[in-house]
């Protein structure tokens, strides 16, 4: 019984240690003091800046970003009543600010050299042309 406990408490420290990373990513994209934590090497990171139109389009203001391998953080400003969001996908990586309308969020990730894939997971808005190209090199 006892041994069955400590197996389920060392496996649940592990969910939640595993967990806790992709919260810290959340906490961060919805701009509250738990953003300046989930980076806590300030300075080694890179912020870009990412914005979709006013009136609501499906599309980014960019196609093509560019950054320096470390955290980067897509800081995206969404002025529209159309439900938007970003995400960063590949090498393995795969982050997502929270959905906005009419307001800005963020999301970081842990970026090592490559292509990833940013666009906006929401409905069919990446299907309709609103994504791009992080190149992280």
């Amino acid at each position: 019984m006892i041994r069955s406990l400590a197996t389920f408490a060392a496996a649940l420290v592990l969910a939640l240690a595993g967990c806790g990373g992709d919260d810290e990513s959340s906490s961060s994209s919805s701009g509250s003091g738990g953003g300046s934590s989930s980076t806590p090497a300030a300075g080694s990171g890179e912020t870009l800046q990412l914005a979709a139109p006013e009136d609501g389009s499906l599309k980014f203001d960019k196609t093509e970003l560019d950054a320096k391998p470390g955290a980067v953080t897509i800081d995206f400003d969404n002025p529209s009543t159309t439900p938007h969001a970003v995400e960063i996908e590949g090498e393995g990586v795969e982050e997502a600010s929270d959905t906005v309308t009419s307001s800005k969020t963020s999301v970081t990730a842990d970026l090592k050299p490559g292509k990833y894939e940013f666009y906006c997971p929401v409905g069919s808005h990446r299907q309709q042309g609103m994504e791009g190209t992080l190149t992280v090199q």
